[in-house]
């Protein structure tokens, strides 16, 4: 399955837990935060003045989410 923008952050670190080196490494320190229950992960990027298209081809690496 591909991780996209439009899913919550705690979806994505439910179903990749690698995911979250990927975060952490881009800056987004909000992983422990009340937003992340709530905030997609396009939200969550633009709010941290990411590229959104680059987090999702990292966060879409093989070795995130095993394809």
């Amino acid at each position: 399955m591909k991780i996209t923008k439009d899913m919550g952050i705690m979806e994505i670190l439910e179903k990749y837990p690698a995911a979250v080196d990927v975060l952490r490494g881009a800056g987004m320190g909000c992983i422990g935060c009340l937003a992340a229950h709530f905030e997609s992960i396009g939200d969550g990027a633009a709010a941290h003045g990411l590229d959104v298209d680059k987090l999702m081809e990292a966060l879409n690496a093989p070795e995130i989410v095993g394809e």
